[in-house]
């Protein structure tokens, strides 16, 4: 049977307004990005990586790989903050070598005798999802430290420190800051959907949500001032059993695969250096971690990766779901600011 032209032509309109429901006729932009001036004193390397550990070592100093993304706000933020207008900049120059990678880049990097790839292919090989992220190299050519993302000034300078002063041999990161930050600057805060739960192994109905915290975290008023008070970012929260520890207590817990621990032993065997830390969990493992400051959009799409379940259909690439995911907003002609 023949459809008639007429019914076509509503059928055709139909199909199109469905189409056009949810899609704007000019689609959103991505906002946000800062394009990044290296400070001047970085060193201008041939990237022969070893050579220049060795020439790093020669002068009693480390060398330091900023590995950065072109237009990427975390990255302007810790280089205006940490390397160019620190209290510690000249702590930096003359304690390390800092030599730029950029992850996107196409520049060839000679790592070691056996290792030699492009700069991307150097970040992909390093599992770099954060930019920017920070690796510490000693003269073996190691990496003894891994910063993800960015860290406020009294948080890098203690890494700064931690590595200057070789603590990296006897302890690990936290464990140094807790023997020289006598201090604490943070105090515990209620958050309505934190719930108080020792047997991690027995939240299996939905993702578990694990927020690291201890006292020493310079960081934490600012987490529970901004992301836990948004709305928006509270109820994609809700996805989850939310659970806090404190990274420096010593309570015998349950872990999410069903060991028995100690919150310390379990954040430490999760070598996670930073704080506010988040681990999000799933069927006893963990699924993404949030180990580093992210603005909203991040924030809360990390959330949405593990809490929604999208990465069943994206489990090994979170930034392959955050590309659709942007995509279907700004098709709406929605804006994604990525610096706020």
């Amino acid at each position: 049977m023949q459809s008639k032209p007429g019914c076509v032509f509503l059928l055709t309109l139909l199909l199109l307004s469905i189409f056009s429901l949810g899609h704007a006729s000019t689609p959103g932009k991505v906002v946000g990005g800062i394009q990044s001036t290296h400070p001047k004193w970085f060193k201008e390397s041939f990237l022969d990586i070893a050579s220049d550990v060795a020439e790093a070592d020669e002068v009693g100093k480390h060398l330091i790989l900023f590995m950065h993304l072109n237009g990427c706000p975390y990255c302007y933020k810790m280089l205006e903050e940490n390397f160019a207008n620190a209290p510690y900049t000249q702590f930096i120059k003359d304690n390390f070598d800092v030599i730029v990678i950029n992850i996107k880049g196409d520049r060839d990097v000679e790592f070691s005798e056996t290792v030699a790839v492009t700069e991307k292919e150097l970040a992909k090989a390093m599992k770099v999802s954060y930019t920017p992220t920070i690796l510490f190299l000693d003269k073996t050519n190691k990496t003894v430290l891994r910063l993800n993302g960015y860290r406020s000034g009294p948080a890098f300078k203690h890494a700064l420190d931690y590595v200057h002063h070789k603590a990296y041999l006897k302890t690990s990161l936290s464990e140094y800051i807790d023997t020289v930050q006598r201090k604490p600057v943070y105090k515990f805060r209620a958050h309505p959907q934190i719930k108080p739960i020792t047997d991690l192994a027995s939240e299996t109905n939905r993702p578990l949500a694990i927020l690291v915290e201890d006292r020493f975290c310079d960081a934490c008023d600012a987490l529970h001032d901004g992301h836990l008070k948004n709305k928006q970012t509270n109820d994609i929260l809700k996805n989850f059993t939310v659970v806090r520890l404190d990274a420096l207590s010593t309570e015998p817990i349950i872990d999410p695969a069903g060991k028995k621990t100690t919150v310390k032993d379990f954040v430490d065997s999760l070598d996670l250096t930073y704080r506010p830390g988040l681990l999000l969990f799933d069927k006893g493992k963990e699924i993404r971690r949030i180990d580093a400051m992210l603005y909203t959009y991040h924030f809360q799409e990390t959330l949405r990766y593990v809490g929604e379940g999208h990465y069943v259909k994206y489990p090994t690439d979170f930034y392959e779901y955050l590309g659709q995911r942007t995509e279907a907003i700004l098709q709406t002609g929605k804006d994604i600011d990525l610096s706020k």
